[in-house]
């Protein structure tokens, strides 16, 4: 079978050039984990074959969830990619639990809204999003609940809280982004917002706030007194 390299692709594409010559944090998911596997398949490009994987596993935590028996049996993967893949998380995993590791702390409306600005200001569709919190605020990760149209974004409550639950989670912050740049909430938002917190107060977590993203402003429902 003749697999696609990243020598293969065009210089400029090159995630390990792109890597020497800007940084590693200048280069996606996707090409981060295609420096991992290093080939692709017949069809697809290394590149092309982690993005697959990541929406195959809806992204970094499920593909740190994901088992090396379940990777393996991802075509193009195989066991030795999924051990390495699986190597190099564990080690960002460890990284993260090691006392030295500084998580952001959450501790009012404005803390939450300067960890989600800059991603979420420019977003063309509606993303619902939500901060996980430990019970000292401090942020366990940042997760995408659903992905709506331009003005929409639908959520339910079992997508949220089973990740809530899945990563422990004692608290959570709502946000979500309005691609018009206002960030006015609707009777939509309050009414979706009134749900998931009576849904957290029956599993005991807790639904802190809920904040609006428009162009390098928001709402923060909770300090406008709407929950």
């Amino acid at each position: 079978m003749q697999y696609l390299t990243l020598k293969e692709l065009p210089a400029e594409l090159r995630p390990r050039e792109r890597l020497l010559a800007n940084g590693a944090a200048s280069l996606s998911d996707a090409e981060l984990l295609a420096i991992l596997l290093r080939t692709g398949t017949k069809q697809l490009s290394a590149v092309d074959l982690a993005e697959m994987l990541l929406v195959k596993t809806r992204g970094l935590p499920g593909l740190l969830d994901a088992t090396v028996e379940e990777l393996s049996c991802v075509k193009g993967i195989g066991p030795v990619k999924a051990v390495q893949v699986k190597a190099a998380l564990e080690l960002g995993r460890r990284l993260t639990l090691s006392p030295s590791a500084q998580r952001a702390t959450v501790n009012s409306p404005d803390d939450a809204a300067a960890l989600v600005m800059d991603g979420m200001r420019y977003l063309d569709r509606e993303h619902f999003c939500a901060l996980l919190l430990n019970t000292k605020n401090h942020v366990l990760s940042k997760e995408t609940i659903s992905v709506g149209t331009l003005n929409s974004s639908m959520v339910h409550p079992r997508e949220l809280f089973k990740i809530a639950i899945k990563k422990s989670a004692a608290g959570v912050i709502l946000v979500h982004n309005h691609p018009s740049g206002d960030p006015t909430p609707s009777s939509d938002d309050i009414s979706i917002t009134r749900r998931l917190i009576e849904s957290g107060e029956i599993l005991g977590i807790s639904v802190l706030d809920h904040l609006i993203i428009g162009d390098n402003k928001f709402v923060s429902l909770k300090a406008k007194g709407l929950i």
